[in-house]
């Protein structure tokens, strides 16, 4: 893997580059002043339909750019809402670009940074650069219609993000493999019987699934990341990783994954009561300088509507049922849905846990899932 290293560092520039604002003659706090006034949208929820937004988005010119966080370029959840939105709204040019969350948020930094912004919309992962872009003024504040009914966390409280979809991240096991005696805890994952048939993504390249690891540790202690160590894993890059593992019969049991909470089938989801998974928000938000502000809205509208939310295990609305056996996500303490938010903050602390995370597994290895799509994918 030789262009990673370059790849970081280039990207890790423009972001650099963005906060040069003193070079220009401007202080971070006073650039960021100047562009809150235009940041600021309507202080009341959309009131248009779903078929009146998506008319009035032709008319603008019918294009639209999303930034979206995932793992495989034509596959996985952001694909899946390619592939969903293009289905209803078919003469909408949509250009849903997926890429690692961390590559996607210099990537706007940059293109802020040289004024060459490709995205009116970013879907993102890294929840710490919505309450940043929006500190700095780059967030048009808009509240979609269903914006009232969000789960509080899940939203910003003056338009300038919402949260459209909840990932959840757990451990999954081969039924059948496993047999008489599944991996019903965490604490079961070190039991000598699983050596060589543990699949996990790395926690050092994933900042939500370092997040798992994080409470695992402060859960049962080092002592059992290193025997989990001592497992063997296989480690991969991109989240769907582990379950393809396990599909693969290559390993039995999948960590740092995402799954169907309420399958019955051949895989399952471990989310045992008392002991830590994890689960957050997806945040959406449309990008100040959108090209296409209006097609934008039409995307959260969307996002956030009940034809749309009703299709998801967890729905981010208070008032959409989750599917039977199932509880709101904010129900489940274990889920630590607020803590996330809290750890993607402190980034002093996430680059510690990465290194250490690196100590016990070894460094990542491999290409970026998605491809490498440069630097202004989808213009």
């Amino acid at each position: 893997m030789t262009s990673l290293p370059n790849r970081r560092r280039f990207l890790a520039a423009g972001a650099g580059a963005a906060l040069g604002l003193s070079a220009l003659g401007a202080t971070p706090s006073t650039a960021a002043a100047a562009l809150a006034g235009s940041s600021r949208g309507s202080g009341r929820e959309e009131t248009r339909t779903l078929d009146e937004l998506y008319r009035d988005a032709l008319a603008e010119g019918g294009k639209l750019v999303v930034y979206a966080g995932g793992d495989l370029a034509d596959s996985g959840s952001g694909a899946g809402a390619r592939t969903a939105f293009r289905q209803r709204f078919p003469e909408i040019d949509l250009r849903l670009i997926v890429d690692y969350s961390k590559y996607h948020d210099v990537r706007v930094d940059n293109q802020l940074a040289t004024n060459t912004l490709v995205p009116d919309v970013v879907q993102l992962q890294t929840l710490q650069d919505f309450t940043r872009w929006k500190r700095e003024g780059r967030l048009l504040h808009y509240k979609p219609a269903g914006f009232g009914k969000l789960y509080s966390k899940f939203r910003d409280p003056d338009g300038a993000w919402i949260a459209g979809m909840v990932i959840a991240f757990s451990y999954l096991y081969d039924v059948a493999a496993a047999g008489a005696n599944p991996p019903l805890t965490p604490l079961d994952l070190v039991d000598p019987r699983w050596k060589g048939a543990v699949a996990s993504s790395y926690p050092h390249d994933d900042d939500a699934v370092l997040y798992l690891y994080s409470l695992y540790t402060e859960t049962y202690g080092w002592d059992w990341i290193a025997r989990l160590a001592a497992q063997n894993p296989q480690f991969a890059r991109g989240s769907f990783s582990p379950s393809t593992a396990i599909t693969n019969k290559s390993a039995v049991i999948g960590i740092g994954t995402g799954g169907n909470p309420t399958s019955t089938g051949p895989v399952r989801m471990g989310m045992p009561d008392g002991h830590p998974f994890m689960a957050w928000g997806q945040r959406i938000a449309i990008l100040r300088k959108a090209a296409n502000p209006t097609a934008a809205k039409l995307y959260l509208n969307w996002q956030l509507s009940a034809e749309r939310q009703t299709s998801n295990s967890w729905s981010v609305r208070t008032d959409i049922a989750p599917p039977a056996g199932l509880k709101p996500i904010w129900e489940y303490p274990n889920a630590n849905v607020d803590g996330f938010p809290r750890f993607m903050e402190d980034r002093a602390k996430v680059e510690q846990l990465k290194q250490t995370y690196a100590l016990y597994f070894g460094e990542v290895k491999g290409d970026p899932t998605p491809g490498w799509p440069g630097l202004h994918p989808g213009a």
